[in-house]
This record gives C-alpha cells, structure tokens and sequence, in this order.
C-alpha cells in the first residue's frame, strides 16, 4: 500500500487563493506538460527530477504534489521526493484527469502565467505597437528610429529583424538613452511572438522615456506572416552606460517598483529569510550572466531579469514563496520586481549591496543530491569496445543535442521510458552510458542495471569528453529509442515553422485573458 497520501484539486486551489506556498508539479516530459497542465504547474520531469528539484523546490518541508496524466510516473517521483529528503510530498488525486473533472482549467504552451501576465498587461495599459507592415516602411524610409530585441541573446542571433540590436528585457531601462539619445528617436521593441515585447515596451513607458516607444506587434512571428525577411547571425549589443544615465535609470526604476509595492531589503533580512523555517526564499541575480560571473553573492541564482519576468515558473517553482532580487545599480532588480509584484509574488530588492558583496566568481552549479559513482570508463575503452562489437551506447541528453551530434551507433532514451526504450533496442552484451557531461547518465546506470541484468558503465565526461579526445560523431534522428517528447517545438522559435502553428500560437495567446478569468486564482494586477 502507497505511503503517499494525496490532495484534491480544491485542496491546491484554496492554497493559491490564500497565497500560501504551493508546488505543483507536473512530472511529464515538456511535450505532453505544454499540452495541458494547471496555470501555476511546474514541469520538472520525472527524468530530471534530481538535477533540477533542489534549485525549484529548495525548502525540504515545502508542500509538494505530484502529478501526471495517468502514465505511472507521478507515484516514482513522489517515492523518489521523498528519498530525496522531502516530508509533504502528496499526489494530486486523480493527475491532470482529476483536475479537468473537478471543473479546473487547464492551459496550453510553456511559461503560461508570464504569458497570460503579458496580455492583461497590453489590455489594461493598451501597450502601444505597430504592425510589421509599419516598422518596414519605417525601416525603408531610413526614419529616425532603433529597433531593440528583448530575447535572450542566441535566441536574437537565430533571427532578427533588420537593424535590431539586442538589449534583453531586464536591460532595457538601463541601457536604451544610450542606444536612443535623442528624444525623438522612436523606440521599437520586439520578441519572437508577444509577451517580452509587450513587458519591454511598457517598462520603457513605466519608466518615463520620453521617446516615442510601441512593440513590434506580435515579434517574428508577425514579421513572417507579413511575408518579409528576417536577419540571421547578427551580433549588435548594446554597450556601456554613463553614470548620468544610469543615475537617471535608476531613480526611475525605483519609482517603477514603489508603485507595485516591490518590497525593500537589506543583507541582514536576507540572511534571516534564509534561515527561517516554514517559507521559501529565493535568491536571483537579475544582471547579464558575463557581470554575474564576474562576482555575485553567494547562493545567488544567475536569472537575466528578462527571462525571470518570461519564465518564473521555472526559476520559482513554489507559487506563494518569497523571492528576492539581487543587483548592481538598481534598474534591472527594481524593474524585474515591480513585474514580479504585478504577478503577484511577494518580491523584494536588495538595496544595501556594494562590489565587496559580490565575492563569488563562476558560473552558477546547480544544487544536487549525492552523485551515484557507478563503474566508468574513459571515451578510448569505449571506442575499443565499440569496435570489438556487443556493445551498446544509451545517450540521454537533450534530444536536440543528441541529433545534432552524438556517438556513433548510440541510441537516444529518456531515464523515464527505460522499458519502453528497451523494447526498440537491439540486445546487447553490456551498455554504456552518456549525455553531454555524464550528470544524467550517471543517475541512469543503476536502473539499466535491473531492468537488462547486464553489465552498465558511465561514459565519463560523457559526449563532452568523447569529442575533446578527438573521436567521431555523427548526426540524425536514425536511433531514437523512444519519441522525441522532452523538448515541446514552440512555434516562434526558429526558422522553419508552419505559417499555421504560428497564426494558431498568436490566436492561443489573444485567448489566455479569458482563460485566466475562468481559472481565479492568478492574482495578477496591473499598475
């Protein structure tokens, strides 16, 4: 008999409408997860569950349920939760069908709360934008206007709209007098589709730039239907800021942020949020990863404010936790946090910090449990082995990695389908293991080894190693042991979309205002 207990959909429900903590989780691969979950679901799968769950879910006594669409993973991630040192895990009674039944709403697409967010935003404040069409002509006639992309940087360099430099979203404030000196200057900011276009605008508009400000109406997406190109590999940034713009940014900001009611903090709160029993406290650097590596304070996420506003839910999987934002020169945490407010997260600003404050150095390591330390041999023992025969490589890394480039002859899984892969794989004598660095592969060794009764080893360094030791790889979708449903194709990503799932994801987004209606329970306001 199950020792997991479980909760109701009424259960969750009255939590989020109390702002008491709640993380839901949904354990599916992100495919199925963007098909239909709750608003406020996080996706942590089953398959990752390890690498990611003590970064989301950092408190151990933190209310947890579980849940999947009847595929059986839900109970293994629940005893696995619970292995891992958490106390209130339960399952969600009766998974996503339950939910539907109980008369809950359930959501399309990844990051929704972000993206439900950036439309009752352009609604109660009518953002204003302008239509492909209209920035061309623009563009055409040489106008006195700058275009600026708040996406991620390698998402800008995948396609751009002619002219446009990349400043992502949480720089904005920060850097655009610079980029646009002359208040005449018309500011045009765009994304793929919607929702940082809409929040990049309307931060510039909060702020009270005097130029002449619209989003590029529904991105690249919007620029693709209107049939006109997009540009490829661009490199324009943004650059350094002088100390009268900055002041000025920043005194903006921070009257931004007084207006949603962000909350201000010092080092001596924090440390005693951190160690406050009962209530989740996270800890986010909202500056460009380059400054975050240089220095940050220690325990602090690296978060570029941008993507923290776009996909809180999986930085901040506890709805209901406190989050506290870390910076430099107070622009970019006061103006992610005044949309954090507007979310309703109970967010706050660190406001004491200087230089001496940032004494860690590096790239941000995920917390993790104790690594299993399974048998291991290095990439040339492999490439002996593979060449004797009866060997057989397993690659969990992402998908995408996978075709784009892996070890010959090795076959793709998912950690969460090893039966179901097993029944494609051809036998073998003995398997090894790889991802790109081993992390994952080597939680995976172990379970290999009960369901085949074989001998299994950890690739050590994984594909990483095996290509710095100057060994072959090849490409293609030839070896996929199961379907390819850990990563979900959005359709404003990349170049090579259907015009339909693009028309189909805008109409998805102009819909979500009345979803959130329906569903209650978001707390959102709009300053």
């Amino acid at each position: 008999m199950s020792r997991i207990t479980t909760r109701s959909f009424h259960d969750i429900r009255q939590a989020l409408l109390d702002r008491r903590e709640v993380a839901l989780l949904d354990v599916r691969e992100e495919a199925p997860f963007a098909e239909a979950h709750p608003l406020f679901a996080a996706n942590i799968p089953l398959s990752k569950l390890e690498l990611e769950i003590y970064a989301r879910v950092p408190r151990r006594d933190t209310p947890i349920t579980v849940y999947d669409d009847g595929e059986g993973l839900a109970q293994v991630a629940a005893e696995r939760l619970l292995g891992l040192g958490y106390s209130d895990v339960a399952l969600l009674d009766g998974g996503l069908a339950g939910w539907r039944d109980a008369g809950g709403e359930l959501f399309r697409d990844v990051n929704v709360p972000s993206k439900a967010f950036g439309e009752l935003v352009e609604s109660r404040r009518h953002t204003p934008s302008l239509s492909a069409e209209e920035v061309k002509a623009l563009l055409d006639a040489k106008a006195d206007v700058v275009v600026l992309d708040a996406r991620r940087f390698d998402e800008y360099q995948t396609m751009s709209i002619p002219t446009g430099i990349s400043v992502p979203g949480a720089e904005l404030v920060l850097r655009v007098r610079e980029l646009a000196p002359n208040p005449q200057t018309r500011v045009i900011v765009n994304c793929a589709g919607r929702t940082r276009s809409i929040i990049g605008t309307q931060s510039l508009i909060n702020a009270g730039l005097p130029n002449p400000v619209a989003a590029l109406r529904n991105g690249t997406i919007g620029w693709t239907l209107a049939g006109q190109q997009l540009e490829h590999g661009q490199s324009r940034r943004f650059g350094e800021v002088s100390e009268a713009n900055r002041q000025l940014a920043a005194q903006s900001a921070r009257a931004v942020a007084d207006q949603a009611g962000v909350g201000r903090a010092r080092l001596a709160d924090l440390k005693r949020w951190q160690a406050e029993a009962g209530r989740t406290t996270y800890l986010f650097d909202v500056r460009t990863p380059e400054e975050y590596e240089a220095g940050h304070l220690p325990g602090a996420r690296s978060t570029p404010g941008g993507q923290l506003v776009q996909e809180t839910d999986h930085y901040a999987s506890v709805r209901g936790a406190r989050v506290v934002l870390a910076d430099d020169d107070g622009v970019r945490a006061n103006m992610s946090a005044s949309w954090l407010a507007q979310m309703g997260w109970e967010v706050f600003v660190l406001d004491d910090l200087s230089a001496a404050d940032f004494t860690e150095q590096g790239a941000w390591k995920a917390p993790l449990p104790p690594l299993p330390q399974p048998a291991a041999i290095d990439p040339q023992t492999l490439s002996a082995w593979l060449a004797e025969g009866d060997t057989l490589v397993l690659d969990f890394t992402a998908s995408a990695n996978h075709v784009a480039r892996h070890i010959p002859g090795a076959w793709w899984a998912l950690r969460s389908q090893l039966p179901q892969a097993l029944e494609r794989l051809p036998v073998a004598g003995r398997y090894v293991l790889t991802c790109g660095s081993s992390l994952l592969a080597r939680f995976v060794v172990d379970e290999l080894k009960i369901l085949t009764g074989k001998p299994v080893y950890l690739l050590e360094g994984g594909t990483t190693a095996w290509v710095a030791a100057g060994l072959p790889t090849e490409s293609g979708e030839a070896r996929l042991a199961v379907p390819r449903t850990d990563r979900y194709r959005r359709p404003y990503e990349g170049t090579d979309n259907p015009r339909e799932a693009m028309q189909g994801y805008l109409d998805w987004e102009f819909g979500l205002i009345e979803q959130l209606g329906r569903d209650g329970t978001h707390g959102f306001f709009v300053i």
